[in-house]
Formats: structure tokens, C-alpha cells, sequence
């Protein structure tokens, strides 16, 4: 049994656990809740990295195509800023984009998550060395 359908199994394992312990869900219920579950893992989504500042050395961000306990991550190196990509992810996969920049003159690094048009994480920081993160929960989870 592959990884993804022994945490399919457990994910839908414990919620109904979760809805026989007296949740009020009702069997009716447990399949409800197994279906959410289950859509919420299969289900893909469109998010938006940016990055502005200046002197910013490299951007690490989840590209899609891994899973929530290991994120597929992509490196750019000497970007052009503004940055700006749009990438598709899975699930509960958490959307990431991390700037990283050094400059003795000082350094600053934004960086912003947008889903559907709606900011979901935003960041700045600045100095010697500026290194932010924007790491949001997938809009999915919620």
C-alpha cells in the first residue's frame, strides 16, 4: 500500500472515529465528513507569490507537485523584482515563498500569498540581512 492511500485510509479512519465519538454527526454524518476530508486532500487551487525589495540573493517556494508533509520546492537565484509566479497546489499543501536577501548597505524583502485575488499572507523585513517568509494555510483547510 503506497504512502498516499495509507493517509487517505487514516484521514478517513479518524473522522469517523471523530463523528462515532458523539460528534452528533450520525452515520449520515461520517460519510459527510469523510467526503469533506477527502475533497479538501484531492483538491487543487491557484495561488499568487510576489516578492519586492531590493538585494534579495534567492526565493524558495512550494512549486506543487509534493504533499503537505513534503512540499515540492523550487529555488530561483538573483531574481528580477518585482517576482511575481503563479502555481497550482493540492490540498492542504500550505503555500510557501520564502526571500532571502544580503547587503552590507542593507537589504528588503516583501513577500505576498494571494488566493483568488484576496491577500491570505503578507511579510516584510529589512536590514544587513533580510530573510521573510510567507507560509499560509491552504484556503482549503478551512
Amino acid at each position: 500500500m503506497n504512502r498516499a492511500t495509507r493517509a487517505t485510509r487514516t484521514i478517513r479512519t479518524a473522522a469517523c472515529a471523530l463523528a462515532a465519538a458523539g460528534l452528533t454527526l450520525g452515520l449520515s454524518g461520517c460519510d459527510a465528513a469523510v467526503d469533506t476530508v477527502d475533497k479538501a486532500v484531492n483538491e487543487t487551487y491557484e495561488v499568487t507569490y510576489e516578492v519586492t525589495g531590493k538585494s534579495v540573493d534567492s526565493i524558495e517556494y512550494n512549486a506543487g507537485g509534493g504533499t503537505a508533509a513534503e512540499p515540492k520546492l523550487e529555488s530561483v537565484q538573483k531574481p528580477a523584482l518585482p517576482w511575481k509566479k503563479t502555481v497550482t497546489l493540492k490540498g492542504i499543501e500550505a503555500p510557501t515563498v520564502v526571500p532571502i536577501a544580503l547587503d552590507p548597505t542593507g537589504a528588503e524583502v516583501g513577500c505576498r500569498i494571494t488566493y483568488k485575488g484576496e491577500v491570505i499572507k503578507e511579510e516584510k523585513d529589512a536590514g544587513i540581512a533580510a530573510a521573510t517568509g510567507c507560509v499560509a494555510i491552504s484556503p482549503l483547510a478551512g
